[in-house]
């Protein structure tokens, strides 16, 4: 980084607008109809009758001039697609890794790792939970071991590696079960569950020192990748001089294995992969992705969602392009925050979380607050935002009951050159509003709970 833009204060988009979709107003009345009717959860609300859409940034960023001409470019021949070349070569230049099997999505790469890597009755530790992880972890017989540091389940705690592995867990993990019960250490960059909170580079070269001595590979969960090298360019000592795009290279060289949704960091709408070094262990996931995906050279992608992708990698980590991507959710953040609305501690790199607990003191637990949070936010203002609680938690496997993590969180998550600074001020005053009124916002229960990752389907009244 050059001495000029470390003076830079500023976040302008590098890009300008060339199209728009329009959007439909609703009424607060339209909404308070349109929650009823979703079992108040966001995710059962209809796209259009929501106005800033926060739910995720997952497939729902914005993709530039140069992806879209690329889905032009789409080779769809059913094996051996040029895009399939492409990206595998993007991928080794940009992230290090040897062999890349393509799926639909992050997802579609979690369950293919799963199944051949984990044992029944192994033990998968992690620097936090994700929830389609921990399912595919848990449906291949393993056990998900939470080794992220005690500050990461505070929100209010502002140190700079909250997704820093804590080797004291660790340790004690093996005494407890011995390596050979532990198939990896999965690590995830930007800790989505903890608030969008980095790993640094010096804890992950402790990692690669610990995981050799054990003889464990190490797994990549690199959906946001570049977020996390952007925050070790601006906190970390040693790395200011070097661009984000050598700190994500690097990162990925001190890995084994990664799982990518595409549908995060690269901007494309659909798209994921399993990448790694080992040639025997991509002959397995070749064989896996053509019985559940597809063939091994698009396993599940089409030639120009390929294409796109590639390119999207490239852009990912341009500088300009996550210093505005970034600098959008730290204004966001400090908006809300600045009004004594309580939020996670540094502000992550794709999405503000504003502590339900905090916000919601007379609500249990018990009665969600995130979720109802997130209805209530819905309803003032026409935001769509997700839970982040004990919703998404789900229930232990094996007693039945409800897990109660610390972090009870509403995530506000902005999609990729999506939404301009005027939407998130729009968004901040419906939060603030939703504050200043937090009295008024009751508990839920259930009328509905899907088995499996109920936080997509689940349906809730007022208590």
């Amino acid at each position: 980084m050059t001495e000029k833009q470390k003076r830079r204060k500023s976040w302008a988009e590098p890009y300008k607008i060339k199209m728009v979709e329009l959007l439909k107003m609703t009424s607060r009345e339209d909404r308070l109809s349109a929650i009823g009717q979703a079992g108040y959860n966001t995710f059962l609300l209809r796209s259009e009758d929501v106005y800033i859409d926060l739910l995720t940034d997952s497939g729902t960023s914005a993709m530039s001039d140069r992806q879209w001409s690329g889905l032009m470019m789409g080779d769809e021949a059913y094996a051996g697609s040029r895009n399939f070349y492409h990206l595998i070569e993007t991928v080794e230049k940009y992230y290090s890794y040897k062999y890349t099997v393509p799926t639909h999505q992050g997802r579609g790469a979690e369950h293919i790792l799963s199944q051949i890597m984990i044992n029944r009755g192994d033990y998968i530790p992690g620097n936090m939970y994700f929830t389609t992880t921990r399912l595919h972890q848990e449906l291949a017989g393993g056990t998900f071991v939470d080794v992220i540091i005690d500050q990461a389940h505070d929100p209010a705690d502002t140190h700079p590696f909250k997704g820093n592995v804590d080797f004291a867990k660790l340790d004690a993990l093996v005494e407890k079960v011995g390596a050979k019960k532990i198939p990896y250490v999965c690590i995830a960059t930007c800790v989505n569950m903890a608030g969008g909170q980095p790993i640094s580079m010096a804890n992950l070269r402790q990692l690669r020192r610990w995981c050799d001595e054990h003889k464990i590979p190490i797994v990549h969960d690199m959906t946001r990748l570049a977020e996390n090298a952007f925050f070790i360019q601006q906190r970390e000592d040693g790395w200011s001089e070097k661009s984000v795009a050598e700190i994500a290279f690097e990162i990925c060289s001190l890995t084994d294995i990664a799982t990518m949704s595409a549908k995060k960091d690269p901007m494309v709408n659909i798209g994921g992969f399993l990448a790694m070094n080992d040639r025997n262990l991509y002959e397995r996931a070749c064989n896996m992705v053509v019985v559940y995906e597809g063939l091994h050279t698009y396993g599940g992608m089409a030639g120009r969602d390929m294409e796109a992708l590639a390119i999207g990698i490239t852009e990912s980590v341009h500088d300009d392009h996550i210093r505005a991507r970034v600098g959008q959710v730290e204004y966001l953040g400090r908006k809300i925050a600045e009004a004594g609305v309580p939020i996670v501690k540094p502000v992550g790199g794709h999405a503000v979380f504003l502590n339900a607990r905090s916000f919601l003191p007379h609500i249990p637990q018990e009665q969600f607050p995130a979720q109802a949070l997130s209805a209530a936010i819905y309803v003032q203002s026409g935001v769509r935002s997700m839970e982040r609680g004990a919703v998404s938690a789900g229930r232990n496997k094996d007693t039945g009951e409800n897990y109660m993590p610390k972090l009870e969180l509403v995530r506000l998550t902005l999609p990729r050159r999506v939404y301009t600074q005027a939407h998130m001020d729009v968004t901040a005053e419906g939060v603030i509003e939703v504050f200043e009124n937090a009295g008024e916002v009751r508990g839920l229960r259930f009328t509905y709970e899907p088995e499996v990752l109920r936080f997509f389907q689940a349906r809730f009244e007022p208590v």
